[in-house]
């Protein structure tokens, strides 16, 4: 069950919890308004629109990155960059995007336009997502990350779209194919997180 009410957060119910609905229920972080993400990458100088920087986070966090207020510099390799304030709209994204990854209830978004912006901005914000998520992943998880044989594909095809440009289009085909790539781009970062994350927690509580 999920809905989403105007604070920000959206109520998800626990599979196989056998209590009420009331009390099986989690408040979900929704992620910030794209606009607000890209005024505050406009006002810290990031040559990047919101989706690509809300990549670089992901991928920082899939790659086993800190967590804490200190990503937005070691994910751009930037030590000059400051911490996003407390409650400020980038340490929002930092809250949802790790609650986001961790939830096996798979409420894991992308940051990309809204359906009525045209076909070639939302194909091009997702290949700028994709080359966002490729460096900082590279950075968090080193030169040999314990990925599986589905991860080192899944992050084969990241490459490759990541490469990829938008050419214009309106077809109806068309937006069925961005609505498949999104799905990938998205299970590929869980698979990616659980590889590199997850699957190391999980090893290392059985120590």
């Amino acid at each position: 069950m999920h809905n989403k009410p105007e604070c920000g957060f959206s109520l998800v119910h626990l599979r196989g919890c056998p209590k009420p609905v009331a009390d099986c229920v989690l408040l979900m972080p929704d992620l910030p308004d794209i606009a607000a993400v890209d005024a505050a990458s406009r006002q810290l100088g990031l040559a990047m629109d919101a989706s690509e920087l809300h990549g670089v986070l992901c991928g920082w966090l899939a790659g086993g990155g800190a967590t804490d207020g200190t990503w937005l510099a070691r994910a751009l390799a930037d030590d000059a960059l400051p911490a996003p304030a407390p409650g400020s709209v980038l340490d929002q994204l930092r809250e949802a995007a790790i609650v986001q990854l961790e939830d096996r209830g798979f409420s894991f978004d992308l940051l990309l336009p809204i359906a009525d912006r045209s076909l070639d901005e939302r194909a091009e914000a997702l290949f700028s997502w994709c080359r966002g998520f490729l460096g900082a992943f590279g950075l968090a998880a080193g030169a040999a990350p314990p990925l599986s044989e589905e991860g080192s594909e899944a992050l084969q095809d990241l490459a490759r779209l990541a490469k990829a440009s938008a050419e214009s289009s309106e077809d109806e085909e068309d937006e069925d194919a961005l609505a498949e790539l999104e799905e990938f781009v998205r299970v590929a970062a869980l698979l990616l997180h659980g590889d590199c994350v997850l699957g190391p927690r999980h090893r290392r509580s059985l120590n």
